[in-house]
Protein backbone atom coordinates (compact mmCIF):
# COMPACT_ATOMS: atom_id res chain seq x y z
CA UNK A 1 0.00 0.00 0.00
CA UNK A 2 1.41 3.65 -0.81
CA UNK A 3 0.16 6.87 -0.23
CA UNK A 4 -0.25 8.12 -4.15
CA UNK A 5 -4.17 7.76 -3.83
CA UNK A 6 -6.43 9.96 -5.23
CA UNK A 7 -8.34 10.33 -2.38
CA UNK A 8 -5.44 10.10 0.25
CA UNK A 9 -3.98 13.72 2.04
CA UNK A 10 -1.45 14.59 -0.05
CA UNK A 11 2.33 14.35 1.93
CA UNK A 12 3.86 17.76 2.28
CA UNK A 13 5.57 18.90 -0.24
CA UNK A 14 4.08 16.39 -3.00
CA UNK A 15 1.45 16.82 -4.97
CA UNK A 16 0.04 15.06 -7.99
CA UNK A 17 2.34 13.57 -10.42
CA UNK A 18 5.17 13.11 -7.41
CA UNK A 19 7.30 9.36 -6.97
CA UNK A 20 4.73 7.47 -4.61
CA UNK A 21 6.34 7.01 -0.86
CA UNK A 22 5.89 4.25 0.77
CA UNK A 23 3.96 4.74 4.44
CA UNK A 24 7.18 4.32 6.56
CA UNK A 25 8.71 7.33 5.13
CA UNK A 26 6.07 9.69 5.64
CA UNK A 27 5.81 11.61 8.71
CA UNK A 28 4.82 10.47 11.97
CA UNK A 29 2.09 13.05 11.94
CA UNK A 30 0.69 12.18 8.55
CA UNK A 31 -2.81 9.85 8.68
CA UNK A 32 -1.33 7.13 6.46
CA UNK A 33 2.04 6.44 8.41
CA UNK A 34 2.96 3.38 9.41
CA UNK A 35 5.85 2.59 11.01
CA UNK A 36 8.71 -0.01 9.04
CA UNK A 37 8.96 -2.37 11.83
CA UNK A 38 6.09 -2.93 14.26
CA UNK A 39 6.39 -5.43 17.44
CA UNK A 40 4.76 -8.14 16.04
CA UNK A 41 6.88 -7.84 12.84
CA UNK A 42 10.17 -7.98 14.87
CA UNK A 43 8.89 -11.07 16.99
CA UNK A 44 8.03 -12.97 13.60
CA UNK A 45 11.48 -12.20 12.13
CA UNK A 46 13.18 -13.15 15.69
CA UNK A 47 11.23 -16.72 15.54
CA UNK A 48 12.01 -17.24 11.68
CA UNK A 49 16.10 -17.00 12.66
CA UNK A 50 15.94 -18.96 15.43
CA UNK A 51 13.59 -21.73 13.84
CA UNK A 52 15.81 -21.75 10.41
CA UNK A 53 19.16 -20.81 12.08
CA UNK A 54 19.22 -23.25 15.08
CA UNK A 55 19.30 -26.89 13.60
CA UNK A 56 22.11 -25.41 11.54
CA UNK A 57 24.34 -24.63 14.29
CA UNK A 58 23.42 -27.54 15.50
CA UNK A 59 24.80 -29.52 12.66
CA UNK A 60 27.68 -27.23 12.56
CA UNK A 61 28.83 -28.15 16.34
CA UNK A 62 28.12 -32.22 15.51
CA UNK A 63 24.59 -32.71 16.60
CA UNK A 64 22.81 -35.38 14.18
CA UNK A 65 19.51 -37.21 14.54
CA UNK A 66 19.72 -40.43 15.45
CA UNK A 67 17.78 -43.17 13.69
CA UNK A 68 15.03 -44.04 16.64
CA UNK A 69 12.40 -44.81 13.84
CA UNK A 70 13.93 -48.68 13.40
CA UNK A 71 14.88 -47.65 10.07
CA UNK A 72 17.67 -46.41 8.16
CA UNK A 73 17.53 -42.36 7.93
CA UNK A 74 16.71 -41.05 4.12
CA UNK A 75 19.91 -40.50 1.75
CA UNK A 76 19.91 -37.12 0.10
CA UNK A 77 18.31 -37.30 -3.04
CA UNK A 78 20.69 -38.11 -6.21
CA UNK A 79 20.22 -35.45 -9.30
CA UNK A 80 20.01 -38.79 -11.03
CA UNK A 81 16.69 -39.20 -9.92
CA UNK A 82 14.57 -36.49 -11.79
CA UNK A 83 12.08 -34.86 -9.99
CA UNK A 84 12.60 -37.19 -7.20
CA UNK A 85 15.54 -34.63 -6.34
CA UNK A 86 12.89 -32.20 -5.35
CA UNK A 87 10.34 -34.37 -4.12
CA UNK A 88 12.71 -36.41 -1.81
CA UNK A 89 14.18 -33.33 0.36
CA UNK A 90 10.67 -32.73 2.41
CA UNK A 91 12.04 -36.56 4.00
CA UNK A 92 15.64 -36.05 3.98
CA UNK A 93 15.26 -32.62 5.59
CA UNK A 94 12.72 -34.11 8.07
CA UNK A 95 14.92 -37.09 9.09
CA UNK A 96 18.22 -35.12 9.66
CA UNK A 97 16.53 -32.36 12.03
CA UNK A 98 18.94 -32.32 15.11
CA UNK A 99 17.27 -33.13 18.45
CA UNK A 100 13.88 -34.38 16.50
CA UNK A 101 13.75 -37.83 18.80
CA UNK A 102 13.92 -34.91 21.61
CA UNK A 103 10.66 -33.33 19.75
CA UNK A 104 8.55 -36.55 19.37
CA UNK A 105 8.99 -37.02 22.94
CA UNK A 106 7.59 -33.84 23.69
CA UNK A 107 5.03 -33.78 21.76
CA UNK A 108 4.16 -37.33 23.09
CA UNK A 109 4.39 -35.82 26.98
CA UNK A 110 1.84 -32.70 26.17
CA UNK A 111 -0.59 -34.83 24.26
CA UNK A 112 -0.88 -37.40 27.13
CA UNK A 113 -0.50 -35.05 29.54
CA UNK A 114 -3.47 -32.53 28.09
CA UNK A 115 -5.57 -34.92 26.19
CA UNK A 116 -5.51 -38.06 27.79
CA UNK A 117 -4.25 -39.39 23.99
CA UNK A 118 -1.36 -40.20 21.75
CA UNK A 119 0.10 -37.87 19.47
CA UNK A 120 -0.40 -37.81 15.80
CA UNK A 121 2.75 -37.51 15.36
CA UNK A 122 2.99 -35.79 11.76
CA UNK A 123 1.09 -38.86 10.29
CA UNK A 124 -1.02 -38.47 7.41
CA UNK A 125 -3.81 -40.23 6.08
CA UNK A 126 -3.19 -43.58 4.88
CA UNK A 127 -4.39 -42.53 1.04
CA UNK A 128 -1.14 -40.60 0.25
CA UNK A 129 0.94 -42.33 -2.30
CA UNK A 130 -0.26 -45.18 -4.82
CA UNK A 131 -2.01 -47.67 -3.14
CA UNK A 132 -3.79 -50.43 -4.58
CA UNK A 133 -6.53 -52.41 -1.96
CA UNK A 134 -6.76 -56.21 -2.75
CA UNK A 135 -9.03 -57.25 -5.45
CA UNK A 136 -11.83 -59.60 -3.96
CA UNK A 137 -15.49 -59.43 -3.78
CA UNK A 138 -17.41 -56.35 -1.55
CA UNK A 139 -17.44 -57.68 2.40
CA UNK A 140 -18.04 -56.19 5.54
CA UNK A 141 -14.36 -55.03 5.90
CA UNK A 142 -14.81 -52.57 3.20
CA UNK A 143 -16.13 -50.05 5.58
CA UNK A 144 -13.29 -50.48 7.87
CA UNK A 145 -10.59 -49.85 4.92
CA UNK A 146 -12.69 -46.98 4.16
CA UNK A 147 -12.25 -45.74 7.41
CA UNK A 148 -8.44 -46.45 7.34
CA UNK A 149 -7.87 -44.69 4.18
CA UNK A 150 -9.96 -41.37 5.57
CA UNK A 151 -8.08 -41.17 9.25
CA UNK A 152 -4.40 -41.07 9.98
CA UNK A 153 -3.10 -44.38 11.38
CA UNK A 154 -1.13 -44.96 14.63
CA UNK A 155 2.36 -46.03 14.09
CA UNK A 156 1.87 -48.03 17.25
CA UNK A 157 -0.92 -49.38 18.45
CA UNK A 158 -0.97 -49.56 22.65
CA UNK A 159 -2.64 -52.44 23.11
CA UNK A 160 -3.83 -53.70 27.11
CA UNK A 161 -1.19 -54.25 30.07
CA UNK A 162 1.82 -51.68 28.31
CA UNK A 163 1.58 -54.13 25.02
CA UNK A 164 2.72 -52.55 21.98
CA UNK A 165 1.83 -53.33 18.58
CA UNK A 166 3.39 -52.09 15.17
CA UNK A 167 0.41 -50.36 13.16
CA UNK A 168 1.56 -51.27 9.76
CA UNK A 169 0.70 -54.85 10.65
CA UNK A 170 -2.46 -53.36 10.41
CA UNK A 171 -2.05 -50.85 7.65
CA UNK A 172 -0.21 -53.20 5.42
CA UNK A 173 -2.78 -55.58 5.37
CA UNK A 174 -5.88 -53.34 4.79
CA UNK A 175 -4.05 -51.36 2.15
CA UNK A 176 -1.68 -53.47 0.45
CA UNK A 177 0.58 -52.46 -2.61
CA UNK A 178 -0.26 -55.42 -4.36
CA UNK A 179 -2.64 -58.16 -3.90
CA UNK A 180 -2.39 -61.21 -2.07
CA UNK A 181 -2.78 -63.07 -5.65
CA UNK A 182 -0.24 -61.45 -6.57
CA UNK A 183 2.17 -62.17 -3.72
CA UNK A 184 0.97 -66.28 -3.74
CA UNK A 185 2.33 -66.01 -7.28
CA UNK A 186 5.21 -64.48 -6.85
CA UNK A 187 6.35 -67.21 -3.94
CA UNK A 188 5.25 -69.77 -6.61
CA UNK A 189 7.26 -68.54 -9.32
CA UNK A 190 10.11 -68.25 -7.10
CA UNK A 191 9.91 -71.72 -6.08
CA UNK A 192 9.58 -72.91 -9.22
CA UNK A 193 12.81 -70.51 -10.56
CA UNK A 194 15.19 -72.28 -7.83
CA UNK A 195 14.05 -75.92 -8.15
CA UNK A 196 14.05 -76.00 -11.40
CA UNK A 197 17.57 -75.14 -10.95
CA UNK A 198 18.09 -78.80 -9.08
CA UNK A 199 18.04 -76.72 -5.81
CA UNK A 200 16.14 -77.57 -2.97
CA UNK A 201 14.04 -74.55 -1.31
CA UNK A 202 12.46 -73.55 1.98
CA UNK A 203 10.43 -70.72 2.10
CA UNK A 204 9.31 -69.38 5.53
CA UNK A 205 7.73 -66.68 6.78
CA UNK A 206 7.81 -65.14 10.84
CA UNK A 207 4.43 -63.95 11.77
CA UNK A 208 3.40 -60.47 13.00
CA UNK A 209 3.02 -59.67 16.78
CA UNK A 210 -0.62 -59.68 15.57
CA UNK A 211 -0.97 -62.36 14.25
CA UNK A 212 1.13 -64.66 17.26
CA UNK A 213 0.06 -62.68 20.32
CA UNK A 214 -3.93 -60.74 19.41
CA UNK A 215 -4.63 -61.07 23.04
CA UNK A 216 -3.28 -58.18 24.30
CA UNK A 217 -4.82 -55.94 21.30
CA UNK A 218 -7.71 -53.32 21.74
CA UNK A 219 -11.15 -54.24 21.60
CA UNK A 220 -11.58 -52.38 19.08
CA UNK A 221 -9.42 -50.47 16.33
CA UNK A 222 -9.35 -49.00 13.42
CA UNK A 223 -8.50 -52.10 10.80
CA UNK A 224 -9.44 -54.77 12.72
CA UNK A 225 -11.85 -56.19 10.65
CA UNK A 226 -9.84 -56.01 7.34
CA UNK A 227 -6.59 -56.99 9.25
CA UNK A 228 -8.15 -59.89 10.62
CA UNK A 229 -9.39 -60.73 6.86
CA UNK A 230 -6.76 -60.38 5.52
CA UNK A 231 -4.35 -62.71 7.84
CA UNK A 232 -6.33 -65.35 7.36
CA UNK A 233 -6.55 -65.73 4.08
CA UNK A 234 -2.93 -64.89 3.46
CA UNK A 235 -2.31 -67.83 5.82
CA UNK A 236 -3.96 -70.39 4.35
CA UNK A 237 -3.09 -69.88 0.66
CA UNK A 238 0.55 -69.27 1.52
CA UNK A 239 1.02 -72.91 3.20
CA UNK A 240 -1.73 -74.73 0.78
CA UNK A 241 -0.56 -72.97 -2.23
CA UNK A 242 2.93 -71.60 -1.60
CA UNK A 243 4.40 -74.42 0.50
CA UNK A 244 5.27 -72.27 3.33
CA UNK A 245 7.34 -73.77 6.05
CA UNK A 246 4.32 -73.12 8.84
CA UNK A 247 6.78 -71.97 12.14
CA UNK A 248 3.58 -70.86 13.98
CA UNK A 249 2.77 -74.34 15.91
CA UNK A 250 6.38 -74.65 16.87
CA UNK A 251 6.55 -70.62 18.36
CA UNK A 252 3.28 -72.18 20.34
CA UNK A 253 5.26 -74.82 21.57
CA UNK A 254 8.19 -72.70 22.29
CA UNK A 255 5.71 -70.26 24.40
CA UNK A 256 4.17 -73.06 26.40
CA UNK A 257 7.54 -73.62 27.26
CA UNK A 258 8.47 -70.73 27.86
CA UNK A 259 5.47 -69.48 30.09
CA UNK A 260 5.30 -66.61 27.98
CA UNK A 261 4.99 -65.51 24.25
CA UNK A 262 7.94 -65.66 21.87
CA UNK A 263 7.53 -62.07 21.42
CA UNK A 264 8.65 -58.54 23.72
CA UNK A 265 5.78 -56.97 24.87
CA UNK A 266 7.97 -53.62 23.52
CA UNK A 267 9.03 -55.21 20.52
CA UNK A 268 8.04 -55.57 17.10
CA UNK A 269 10.34 -58.74 16.38
CA UNK A 270 10.01 -62.60 18.23
CA UNK A 271 12.83 -62.90 21.25
CA UNK A 272 15.67 -65.86 20.67
CA UNK A 273 13.17 -68.66 21.40
CA UNK A 274 11.47 -67.38 18.20
CA UNK A 275 14.72 -67.21 16.52
CA UNK A 276 15.77 -71.11 17.48
CA UNK A 277 12.62 -72.78 16.57
CA UNK A 278 12.94 -71.38 13.11
CA UNK A 279 16.30 -72.75 12.86
CA UNK A 280 15.70 -76.02 13.70
CA UNK A 281 12.64 -76.14 11.14
CA UNK A 282 14.77 -74.63 8.40
CA UNK A 283 17.80 -77.40 9.23
CA UNK A 284 14.97 -80.19 9.40
CA UNK A 285 13.83 -78.86 5.86
CA UNK A 286 17.69 -78.85 4.43
CA UNK A 287 18.61 -82.17 5.99
CA UNK A 288 15.55 -84.34 8.09
CA UNK A 289 16.81 -85.61 11.31
CA UNK A 290 19.82 -83.63 11.52
CA UNK A 291 18.60 -81.83 14.53
CA UNK A 292 17.90 -85.09 16.41
CA UNK A 293 20.89 -84.61 18.45
CA UNK A 294 20.79 -80.64 19.09
CA UNK A 295 20.43 -79.61 22.44
CA UNK A 296 20.23 -75.77 23.77
CA UNK A 297 20.89 -74.55 27.26
CA UNK A 298 19.97 -71.23 28.47
CA UNK A 299 23.19 -68.42 28.45
CA UNK A 300 23.28 -64.88 29.15
CA UNK A 301 20.62 -62.47 29.00
CA UNK A 302 21.27 -59.21 27.11
CA UNK A 303 19.63 -55.98 27.11
CA UNK A 304 18.06 -54.22 24.05
CA UNK A 305 16.23 -51.16 23.20
CA UNK A 306 12.80 -51.87 22.05
CA UNK A 307 11.69 -50.66 18.79
CA UNK A 308 8.02 -49.59 19.26
CA UNK A 309 8.97 -47.08 22.04
CA UNK A 310 11.25 -45.45 20.57
CA UNK A 311 8.36 -44.59 17.70
CA UNK A 312 6.67 -42.95 20.49
CA UNK A 313 9.99 -41.04 20.83
CA UNK A 314 11.05 -42.62 24.27
CA UNK A 315 13.97 -45.47 24.99
CA UNK A 316 13.18 -48.36 26.50
CA UNK A 317 14.78 -51.35 27.00
CA UNK A 318 14.03 -55.07 27.58
CA UNK A 319 15.89 -58.48 28.34
CA UNK A 320 16.47 -60.93 26.01
CA UNK A 321 17.78 -64.37 27.33
CA UNK A 322 20.17 -66.05 25.02
CA UNK A 323 21.24 -70.00 24.52
CA UNK A 324 24.13 -72.07 23.97
CA UNK A 325 23.04 -74.68 20.98
CA UNK A 326 25.26 -77.70 20.76
CA UNK A 327 24.17 -79.39 17.62
CA UNK A 328 25.79 -82.97 18.62
CA UNK A 329 24.59 -82.07 22.16
CA UNK A 330 27.86 -81.32 23.85
CA UNK A 331 29.74 -78.88 22.61
CA UNK A 332 28.63 -75.54 21.73
CA UNK A 333 29.34 -74.09 18.53
CA UNK A 334 26.61 -71.44 18.24
CA UNK A 335 27.93 -67.66 17.79
CA UNK A 336 26.74 -63.89 18.39
CA UNK A 337 28.06 -62.08 14.92
CA UNK A 338 27.61 -58.59 15.52
CA UNK A 339 27.18 -57.24 12.06
CA UNK A 340 24.16 -56.47 9.78
CA UNK A 341 23.57 -58.67 6.42
CA UNK A 342 23.01 -56.23 4.18
CA UNK A 343 25.65 -57.77 1.79
CA UNK A 344 26.17 -61.19 1.98
CA UNK A 345 27.48 -62.55 5.00
CA UNK A 346 29.25 -66.05 5.65
CA UNK A 347 28.29 -66.95 9.06
CA UNK A 348 31.10 -69.03 11.26
CA UNK A 349 30.82 -72.48 9.82
CA UNK A 350 29.97 -75.92 12.59
CA UNK A 351 31.64 -79.13 12.32
CA UNK A 352 30.96 -82.53 13.74
CA UNK A 353 27.57 -84.63 14.76
CA UNK A 354 24.23 -82.71 13.96
CA UNK A 355 25.29 -80.16 11.82
CA UNK A 356 23.28 -79.18 8.59
CA UNK A 357 26.14 -80.40 5.99
CA UNK A 358 24.70 -78.97 2.59
CA UNK A 359 25.61 -75.30 1.18
CA UNK A 360 22.52 -72.69 2.54
CA UNK A 361 22.37 -69.34 0.56
CA UNK A 362 18.98 -67.87 2.80
CA UNK A 363 17.41 -64.63 1.85
CA UNK A 364 16.49 -63.04 5.35
CA UNK A 365 15.01 -60.13 7.21
CA UNK A 366 15.27 -58.58 10.99
CA UNK A 367 13.89 -61.29 12.42
CA UNK A 368 16.70 -63.65 11.35
CA UNK A 369 18.88 -61.52 13.53
CA UNK A 370 17.65 -63.56 16.74
CA UNK A 371 18.20 -66.46 14.74
CA UNK A 372 21.93 -65.84 13.69
CA UNK A 373 23.64 -67.37 16.44
CA UNK A 374 21.86 -70.88 16.37
CA UNK A 375 22.24 -70.87 12.42
CA UNK A 376 26.03 -70.27 13.06
CA UNK A 377 26.08 -73.22 15.35
CA UNK A 378 24.36 -76.02 13.56
CA UNK A 379 25.31 -75.21 9.82
CA UNK A 380 28.34 -75.73 8.01
CA UNK A 381 28.03 -73.42 5.10
CA UNK A 382 25.72 -70.82 5.09
CA UNK A 383 25.86 -67.17 3.66
CA UNK A 384 22.59 -64.69 4.61
CA UNK A 385 21.67 -61.59 2.55
CA UNK A 386 18.95 -59.08 3.65
CA UNK A 387 16.07 -59.24 1.46
CA UNK A 388 15.80 -55.30 0.55
CA UNK A 389 18.93 -55.78 -0.55
CA UNK A 390 16.94 -57.11 -3.61
CA UNK A 391 15.40 -54.07 -4.26
CA UNK A 392 19.07 -51.94 -4.62
CA UNK A 393 21.19 -54.64 -5.77
CA UNK A 394 19.74 -57.94 -7.27
CA UNK A 395 23.04 -59.13 -8.03
CA UNK A 396 24.49 -59.67 -4.22
CA UNK A 397 21.24 -61.70 -3.75
CA UNK A 398 22.13 -63.88 -6.73
CA UNK A 399 25.35 -64.25 -6.00
CA UNK A 400 24.74 -65.71 -2.86
CA UNK A 401 22.17 -68.19 -4.18
CA UNK A 402 24.16 -69.41 -6.89
CA UNK A 403 26.93 -70.95 -4.51
CA UNK A 404 23.73 -73.02 -3.16
CA UNK A 405 22.22 -76.39 -3.20
CA UNK A 406 19.94 -75.32 -0.22
CA UNK A 407 17.80 -72.08 -0.76
CA UNK A 408 16.10 -70.57 2.05
CA UNK A 409 13.87 -67.43 2.12
CA UNK A 410 12.38 -66.08 5.24
CA UNK A 411 9.86 -63.19 5.04
CA UNK A 412 8.14 -61.68 7.78
CA UNK A 413 4.70 -61.50 7.61
CA UNK A 414 3.70 -58.00 7.26
CA UNK A 415 6.28 -57.75 4.03
CA UNK A 416 4.15 -60.37 2.22
CA UNK A 417 0.43 -59.15 3.37
CA UNK A 418 1.70 -55.43 2.47
CA UNK A 419 3.05 -56.72 -0.92
CA UNK A 420 6.40 -54.63 -0.78
CA UNK A 421 8.73 -57.91 0.02
CA UNK A 422 10.99 -57.24 -3.10
CA UNK A 423 11.93 -60.92 -3.27
CA UNK A 424 8.46 -61.88 -4.89
CA UNK A 425 8.98 -59.02 -7.99
CA UNK A 426 8.63 -60.60 -11.27
CA UNK A 427 12.10 -58.40 -12.23
CA UNK A 428 14.20 -60.22 -9.14
CA UNK A 429 12.51 -63.48 -9.80
CA UNK A 430 13.43 -63.54 -13.60
CA UNK A 431 16.91 -62.50 -12.55
CA UNK A 432 17.20 -65.45 -10.44
CA UNK A 433 15.52 -67.63 -12.34
CA UNK A 434 18.10 -66.61 -15.06
CA UNK A 435 21.26 -66.53 -13.34
CA UNK A 436 20.48 -70.12 -10.84
CA UNK A 437 19.75 -71.90 -14.52
CA UNK A 438 23.36 -71.25 -15.86
CA UNK A 439 24.67 -73.07 -12.76
CA UNK A 440 22.27 -75.74 -11.98
CA UNK A 441 23.22 -78.29 -9.49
Amino acid sequence: MTANRLDAPTPPGGGPGLPPLAESWLPREHPLHRPRHGARQTTARVAALVFFCVPLLLLVVGVRAPEFENRKLADFPSITDGFGLFTGLDQWATDHLPLRDKAVLAEDSISRGLFGEPPPLGQKPAVVGPVQAPVQTPSASDEDRDKLRASGFPKVIEGTSGWLYLGYDVLGACLPERSVDDVIGGMKKLREAVESSGRKFVLVVAPDKTTMVPEHLPAEYIGKACSTEARENFWKRAVSDAGVLDVRPALGVAADRRGAPVYSDIDTHWTHEGGLAMTRLIAEAAQPGVTATWKATPATVVQREGDLPTLLGKTVEFSLQTYDLAADGQTVQSKAVDKAFRDPLKLPSASGKGVVRTKVGMIADSFTLPAVPYLSGGFADLTVVHSDTAGTDVDKVVSTLVNSDVVVFEAVERSLTAGINPMVSDQVIAKVKTELAKRRR
